[in-house]
């Protein structure tokens, strides 16, 4: 054998050693390999995406006009502290989206305008109103939308699903696809909350204090607040402690009376975990840790407001209000509320992940169940399996030997596909599939076209190692350009697609590649191994 097609040869055999090696994984022999090879060699193979596996598909929508308003507030705590400092007697509060400052002086705008240039004037007069430029909420709601992507990605990743397609859509929305999770429930609850985290003091000592009621029954909230809503200080607000009862699963809420400017901030924290009370007979509680700027503030305010109540407060509503019996310093404390262990888990998730900086709207939620999916691969492992028969059948019937010939770099190109998918660890989607079906149309369309051409060059009279060299030589720069067209149409179709789409292009562009070797190298080799024997007269084509 002459020393390049020997070299061919060893070749083809490495790359479908190699690409056995990264497919196994997904075979049933992967199990009853040995301990040192599942840890030594490629142990992830292809995945399953969501229409094969079962999940869920979200598509959320970032409220960028509440982060706006957050933003919006931290000036209006700011103009505050600037008029006080100044000993200007008058207060800004917000509006919607507007700042407004009364009583205003002729001086006021531009007093303000000078220390905070990011504000615009909407008007003067009595009452002086203000809001952030229109460029910076721009920024602000462009900000909200990456800020939710990345602080979804982290708990999501917290949550253990493997695989998930985080991904901006539009201007303002997030599609999330969770393949294989098994609590939709559970995940949708973990990605929407918003897990704003406070700490306030309890205002105990207001005479209104007093006057609200111990407990209402759930649903009764907005009762209460409409009405104390006249009665209680302007720095004060009405909040509800969760309480369940061990025995009977029976759901209160108690009102307190809060300050309304929080003491402390969940965005100060370095940590948050699960942990068992022996006390309680193993309860699950989140135990919580400052980073130093916040341990420092934690210490500041237990030490000014010992004996007073502390509320731990996630999302607007109070977990716990214990009373702040010494300082505590060291930066630790525990949020307790009757937690299961997974309520425990995913709270510990939302707290290390930070806070949403905007509540989420969900667009849309589709589950897919696990035997749909199946259904979907049995289908189209049907319709590939009924394709790849046929094209089998039909190139051994038409092109005889060389059809047999062509079978095999079929095989080839199949084999090597799904092994480059596993190497590359890629998301096989009914997509996806699709791109694999018409990747080996093409292989079968590159054999068509050399096989034609060595026709046509055998009816001249040339022997059959000249016609199948001439035969590929003109062939080739035809496949090529098929080829490298359809290249750029699945580049195109991954750069602007989403989601399956983009499993279409992945697949249909690595059965292009590999379609081009198994073509113009694999079956060339078979031909040259053949006409090596010289008493070679007549080609089976």
């Amino acid at each position: 054998m002459k020393k390049n097609i020997l070299w061919r040869v060893l070749f083809i055999g490495v790359t479908l050693l190699v690409a056995a090696v990264f497919f196994l994984p997904n075979t049933p022999v992967f199990h009853y390999m040995p301990e040192w090879w599942k840890t030594s060699m490629p142990d992830k193979g292809i995945i399953l995406g969501l229409d094969l596996q079962g999940g869920l598909h979200l598509v959320y929508e970032v409220q960028g006009d509440k982060a706006v308003e957050t933003q919006t507030d931290g000036y209006v705590r700011m103009i505050n502290d600037t008029l006080s400092k100044k000993k200007i007697e008058a207060t800004a509060k917000r509006n919607g989206l507007n700042i407004e400052v009364s009583p205003s002086g002729p001086q006021m705008a531009s007093t303000i305008r000078d220390i905070y240039p990011i504000l615009d004037t909407v008007s003067t007069g009595q009452t002086l109103v203000l809001k952030i430029s229109d460029k910076e909420a721009a920024r602000i709601r462009a900000s909200a939308v990456d800020q939710a992507l990345e602080t979804i990605r982290n708990r999501i990743d917290q949550f253990g699903v493997s695989e998930p397609t985080i991904q901006r859509q539009g201007e303002n929305e997030i599609v999330v696809e969770l393949p294989g999770v098994k609590d939709p429930a559970r995940a949708i609850k973990l990605i929407g909350s918003t897990a704003q985290l406070e700490f306030k003091i309890v205002d105990d000592t207001s005479s209104v204090a007093a006057q609200i009621p111990g407990s209402v029954e759930p649903g009764d909230e907005e009762k209460i607040q409409k009405e104390f809503a006249d009665k209680i200080p302007a720095d004060d607000e009405i909040l509800f402690e969760k309480k369940v009862n061990r025995e009977t699963g029976a759901v209160t809420r108690t009102p307190l009376l809060l300050k309304k400017q929080a003491a402390l901030t969940g965005d100060l924290l370095s940590d948050a975990r699960v942990s068992l009370d022996t006390r309680m007979g193993g309860e699950p509680y989140v135990s919580i840790s400052f980073n130093p700027e916040g341990a420092k503030l934690f210490d500041q305010v237990t030490a000014a407001n010992v004996k007073k109540r502390l509320a731990i407060i996630l999302d607007n509503t109070v977990y716990s209000a214990p009373v702040i019996q010494e300082r505590i310093s060291g930066g630790n404390a525990q949020i307790t509320g009757n937690f299961s262990m997974d309520e425990a888990k995913d709270l510990s998730i939302v707290l290390k992940a930070g806070a949403l900086p905007a509540p989420l709207n969900m667009l849309q939620n589709v589950t897919i169940g696990p035997s749909l999916g199946e259904d979907s691969i049995r289908a189209g492992m049907i319709a590939g399996l009924i394709g790849t028969v046929a094209v089998i059948l039909f190139m051994v019937i038409y092109y005889k030997l060389s059809g047999v010939i062509a079978d095999f770099a079929l095989v080839l190109n199949i084999v090597l596909l799904f092994g480059a998918m596993a190497s590359l660890n890629a998301t096989l989607t009914m997509p996806g599939i699709a791109g694999i079906i018409l990747a080996i149309g093409m292989a079968v369309d590159s054999n068509v076209l050399m096989f034609e051409r060595i026709r046509d060059e055998i009816r001249t009279g040339k022997t059959p190692k000249s016609a199948v060299d001439s035969g590929y030589h003109k062939a080739f720069w035809t496949i090529f350009d098929s080829h490298v067209t359809t290249l750029i149409t699945a580049a195109v179709l991954f750069q602007f697609g989403t989601g399956p789409i983009k499993g279409f292009a992945v697949t249909l562009s690595l059965g292009v590649l590999i379609n081009l070797y198994t073509a113009l190298i694999g079956t060339k080799t078979v031909f040259d191994i053949i006409n090596l024997r010289r008493d070679v007269k007549k080609l089976s084509i």
